[in-house]
């Protein structure tokens, strides 16, 4: 078939018009018009998107509103209220405000369908300003409310579970913000923050309450960026921030890219002098808007026809709560290191937990986490312990542990009837950073001690004490390429576990006459996460599980202890809101052991280092979780 000039020019014209129309189709663009003109507020909101069509408004004289599409009154809260925000629990929403005659921040539940509120809960009162609010639910369902307040201060309080709002909030953390912050919104998916400092930029902080305090610019004010004026409010959608900078009376659209926000448009907001609030819900076309001006109070809605692209997000590990927690530590900063549990021979329920104090020295705490003893030798990092051993004519139990002050080996007898710790010598060894240690204790009865160095060295010592006197023969020494610390011997099998920090971990042959051949159990990846830390084995009749303090993303995983040591999961701790206990992150060391020890230990026991210790915020500590959590969490067999 041929073609005539003029029919190829009008193809040629319309494969030009298609493409220019695909290209103006990707360019993000805003539509507004006038909405709710009889309505005085101060910031609206929509409700969440899989209750209703409704939207929210808070107003200094008419209280908080639940509004229809066309913005007619539906139900009313009396007072006089400012800032908004909400998250669905079912067919109910829970609703956050700043009550400004009381001068509080306050939840309250809607009923939509019924249009009706519940009682609000308050939470006490700030010895500053509250500039902005905003809600966010963790993947355990937990409910809590971020606080902007002047000066740079933030708080963020747990406010609830689920649908149920806690009669009595709780602050979990204080959090540093910028000195012009006025406003703030969360992904709860992403797990972010995002607040604003007005004369700056827009900053991202990780919103998780165990997460480490840190930021990161979405975009700057210029020269340093493209904003004009101000940073102003902004709402989230996954993947995408729509923000406002109001003195400019400019809307800004940024697509989330990994860590990193690149910026998608720069659109005008003509006839619109300081839009000051601002609220979206993701449409099939796009992103449906509400905005305020604040120089007149005008509302205005609007189309704007762009859709982030959602990054991929975190798998949500499940989580498993402590039931006591130790007393804080006495030493401020990262002090709190290791634990080992010694089990009492005839009653298992006097029981106790040994830490380190990497500042102090030795701790023993009972299993509801009082401290009952504490040993002042100096920077001890790691722990472990073993029974039967014979130091002269005493059968006593042995805890050894690595002294960096001295290089050395710290050893410690326990009676077997009260527990009672007492230093029982030291042992000097040339390692020039001593890190880790963990004992192996074969079927023979011989004791030995397993110490590590920065530099990758691992030093493996005979205990004896014929004359009372504990003594270390070097029987062995080999080397990882990079820095270690964790370990943990299995017995039974005569097989140390170690953990290279940055590489994963490994399994050697444990008896001091064998080759040190290394042989991989996990590399460092997607479930486990540098730093590798602590490392322990739960030993029972039926199963045998390597459990490993996965340090860089918080969490622990559980491997079979036998080759080919198949993972059986991960798993967080979180807050145990009814105890008052807060969730366990940044862990060094942790321990566990599958004896009964009583009561909600009758399947064992799970101890972590806590090196973030929140709610409230105090020196670092040992959460103790029953290891049936961990079966339930995670399914165990």
């Amino acid at each position: 078939m041929s073609i005539s000039f003029l029919s190829k020019r009008h193809l040629l014209a319309a494969l030009i018009s298609l493409t220019a129309g695909q290209v103006l189709a990707a360019v993000p663009s805003l539509t507004l018009k006038p909405w709710g003109a009889n309505l005085s507020v101060d910031a609206v909101a929509f409700l969440p998107a899989n209750v209703g069509a409704e939207r929210l408004a808070a107003s200094e004289q008419d209280g908080l509103l639940l509004l229809d599409a066309q913005g007619r009154e539906l139900a009313r809260l009396p007072g006089s209220f400012s800032g908004v925000d909400s998250r669905a629990a079912g067919r109910q929403v829970l609703v956050a405000s700043l009550d400004n005659s009381r001068q509080q921040a306050f939840l309250v539940s809607l009923n939509p369908d019924k249009r009706s509120w519940g009682q609000p809960v308050y939470l006490p009162t700030r010895d500053y300003p509250v500039n902005g609010l905003c809600l966010y639910r963790d993947e355990a369902s937990n409910l809590f409310l971020f606080l902007v307040g002047e000066e740079g201060k933030g708080e963020q309080w747990l406010v609830g579970n689920d649908a149920a709002l806690n009669p009595q909030p709780q602050r979990v953390r204080g959090l540093p913000l910028p000195p012009s912050a006025t406003d703030c919104q969360v992904d709860d998916g992403a797990n972010q923050l995002v607040v604003n400092e007005e004369n700056v930029g827009w900053w991202v902080y990780p919103a998780h309450p165990e997460a480490e305090v840190s930021r990161t610019p979405v975009a700057m004010r210029e020269p340093f960026g493209t904003i004009k004026k101000t940073a102003g409010a902004m709402a989230l959608v996954p993947g995408g921030l729509v923000a406002l900078d109001p003195k400019a009376a400019q809307l800004h659209v940024y697509q989330q890219q990994g860590e990193h926000w690149s910026a998608q448009a720069t659109l005008a907001l003509p006839g619109l002098i300081e839009p000051e609030n601002l609220a979206l819900r993701s449409t099939d076309k796009g992103l449906q808007v509400l905005l305020r001006d604040d120089d007149d109070g005008r509302l205005y809605e609007g189309e704007l026809n762009w859709q982030p692209t959602p990054v991929p997000l975190a798998p949500v590990l499940p989580n498993v709560k402590a039931l006591s927690q130790s007393d804080p530590v006495g030493r401020q900063g990262d002090a709190a290191d290791d634990p080992a549990i010694w089990i009492h021979p005839q009653q298992p329920s006097l029981s106790r937990v040994l830490g380190t104090n990497k500042k102090q020295g030795l701790l023993a705490y009972d299993l509801q986490g009082k401290l009952l003893q504490e040993l002042p030798v100096g920077r001890l990092n790691n722990v472990d312990l073993r029974p039967n051993f014979k130091l002269g004519p005493q059968t006593v139990d042995l805890a050894v542990a690595s002294n960096r002050d001295h290089n050395s080996l710290s050893l410690f007898s326990i009676d077997r009837l009260s527990g009672e710790l007492r230093e029982a010598g030291e042992i000097p060894t040339p390692l020039k950073e001593i890190y880790g240690i963990c004992l192996f204790q074969p079927a023979s009865g011989e004791l030995y001690a397993i110490a590590n160095g920065k530099d990758g060295t691992f030093l493996q010592y005979r205990l004896s004490a014929p004359n009372g006197t504990v003594k270390g023969e070097l029987v062995r020494q080999f080397k990882v390429d990079s820095q270690p610390e964790g370990c943990v011997a299995d017995d039974q099998r005569q097989r140390l576990f170690l953990g290279e920090e940055d590489v994963g971990v490994w399994a050697v042959d444990a008896r001091a006459d064998q080759p040190a051949t290394l042989t991989s159990v996990i590399k460092v990846g997607p479930q486990l996460q540098a730093d590798v830390e602590g490392l322990a084995l739960y030993q029972s009749e039926a199963r045998d599980y390597l459990v490993i303090s996965s340090q860089g993303n918080d969490s622990y995983l559980v491997l079979d202890a036998e080759p080919p040591f198949a993972s059986r999961g991960a798993f967080r701790v979180g807050l145990n809101a009814a105890l008052g206990i807060d969730g366990a992150s940044e862990t060094d060391g942790l321990e566990v052991t599958s004896v009964n020890l009583g009561g909600p230990w009758s399947q064992g026991l799970l101890v972590v280092q806590d090196g973030r210790k929140r709610m409230p915020e105090q020196t670092q500590n040992f959460k103790f979780v029953p290891w049936t959590e961990v079966t339930q969490a995670l399914k165990l067999p």
